[in-house]
């Protein structure tokens, strides 16, 4: 019998080598924080933490500055995100919160907690983000708030959470990327792993109960639909069916998706599938 365990969509927290690749350049490209200092665009403040913070470079000592210092953490992180426009350094910051998140997943209660002496909630920070125009900074926005919303203690909804999931069916329908990719900005192979990132904090939200609700009623099943119709790549094609299938641990699900027809389309696949991977999720979600 075949053994999958809920617990692999954690492989959805592994980023597409496009983001790999750009993250570790964004990593090696030091920030001169002195010279925003000196300009008056951030505090001292923030200045001493985000340099103190810099140089934890064992994960040890990084704890310890966390639990210690946590608001100031995310303060700090969040300042520096929205009061510095360069996107070098926008892309910067969020990279190291998400590198933050990924090493321990309780560290997202940092945000949490920073939020609640706000009263707001701990994505409304990176929500604003998915607006930007840099392919990059956008998709480590999105990680982040799927990171908050899949391992916080609080569910995200409302108008939030339908935000994030119609921004997540927008890209997934593609029609942006395709727009980018007529207009050269980014080439067909860039725009498809971009298409994978977002499929993976699909992925990553879909393992929370409430969220495999909330999708259905935004109408989510169709777009997955849609892309597993549209010819989209052995990759997405299991990103998609993997998301089937976490939608089918819940029995009230089960039933919405034979209402979509969606048997015939995997029954369709999986006679075409080359794939290991993609015939072993099929038969899984099948069960």
């Amino acid at each position: 019998s075949i053994k999958m365990d809920i617990r692999g969509a954690v492989d959805a927290a592994v980023p597409t080598n496009i983001i790999a690749a750009k993250a570790a350049e964004v990593r090696a490209n030091k920030v001169n924080w002195q010279s925003y200092l000196q300009g008056q665009m951030i505090s001292g403040e923030d200045c001493e933490f985000i340099q103190r913070f810099e140089q934890k470079r064992n994960p040890e000592e990084k704890q310890e500055l966390l639990q210690t210092e946590g608001n100031q953490c995310a303060k700090t992180f969040i300042n520096l995100m929205t009061h510095i426009s360069k996107e070098q350094t926008v892309q910067y910051i969020l990279t190291m919160v998400d590198d933050m998140l990924q090493e321990n997943h309780q560290r997202v209660c940092i945000f949490f907690d920073y939020a609640k002496r706000g009263k707001n909630t701990a994505w409304s920070y990176f929500l604003p983000m998915l607006n930007r125009q840099d392919l990059f900074t956008v998709h480590m926005a999105a990680r982040i708030i799927a990171k908050l919303a899949a391992w916080g203690r609080e569910l995200m909804e409302g108008s939030d959470l339908n935000y994030y999931f119609n921004w997540i069916k927008t890209q997934l329908s593609s029609q942006k990327l395709r727009g980018s990719v007529e207009a050269g900005a980014v080439s067909t192979s860039d725009s498809s792993q971009y298409v994978q990132c977002v499929a993976g904090c699909l992925q990553l939200m879909l393992r929370v109960n409430e969220y495999r609700f909330a999708w259905v009623e935004a109408d989510g099943v169709n777009c997955i639909m849609g892309v597993l119709s549209n010819k989209c790549g052995f990759q997405l094609q299991y990103q998609m069916i993997f998301c089937v299938w976490l939608l089918a641990f819940s029995p009230q699900m089960c039933e919405y998706l034979r209402r979509y027809n969606i048997v015939p389309v995997l029954s369709d696949i999986l006679q075409e599938s080359v794939k290991e991977k993609v015939t072993r999720i099929i038969l899984a979600a099948f069960r």
